[in-house]
């Protein structure tokens, strides 16, 4: 586990708009202030990333969601149910930068089932939570393959919490009243439905 120290020292980075590479429930992390657009540039231009693709945001609570986008009842439904795991939502943006969301009007968000997400979001804030690789290629499962696959000077740590070989996260559209899924992942489609029928 990080001390508080070393945790305070990560923080402030992050304010000041270095990058992070930080363990999920599901994979690591590619970490930025999701407010601080030079930073989330710095997201794309590191794992090569189109900017036509928006970049997930995780989120510590359902609180903290609700300042960054419009949940819906099914949204509401779904976060009770599921969160924080592993299931992002798709929602309408409410206060994110339209370089975070590829000028789309809705963001993907999460609440990762992780002790140190959660309390590295919790002091941060909503950072980006896409996965730690480069775009199309596949994503390292330990802090030592994504060092060598990154090697950039924007990434001021890599919070290492060993192997991460989880399933990606399922997306699912609430943006109206019929649970839309656009990634399958750990939860099924059978879960997701047994819950809102």
């Amino acid at each position: 586990m990080i001390s508080i120290s070393k945790h305070s020292k990560i923080n402030e980075a992050i304010k000041n708009g270095f990058l992070v590479v930080y363990p999920t429930d599901t994979l690591y992390a590619l970490g930025a202030n999701v407010f601080d657009e030079k930073a989330v540039h710095q997201v794309f231009s590191i794992k090569k990333r189109p900017l036509s693709l928006p970049i997930p945001i995780a989120v510590s609570s359902v609180e903290m969601l609700k300042e960054i986008a419009i949940l819906t009842p099914l949204g509401k439904i779904l976060a009770e149910h599921f969160l924080p795991g592993p299931l992002t939502l798709i929602l309408e943006n409410k206060s994110v930068s339209t370089v975070v969301t590829a000028n789309k009007k809705t963001i993907a968000v999460r609440i990762p089932d992780d002790p140190i997400a959660l309390n590295l979001i919790e002091k941060t804030g909503p950072l980006t939570v896409t996965s730690a690789n480069i775009h199309d290629q596949l994503t390292p499962t330990t802090i030592y393959e994504i060092r060598n696959m990154f090697k950039s000077e924007s990434i001021v740590t890599y919070i290492d919490d060993g192997e991460r070989n989880g399933l990606a996260s399922t997306i699912v559209d609430v943006t109206s009243n019929v649970p839309m899924i656009l990634r399958k992942g750990t939860i099924s489609s059978d879960e997701i439905d047994a819950v809102v029928s």
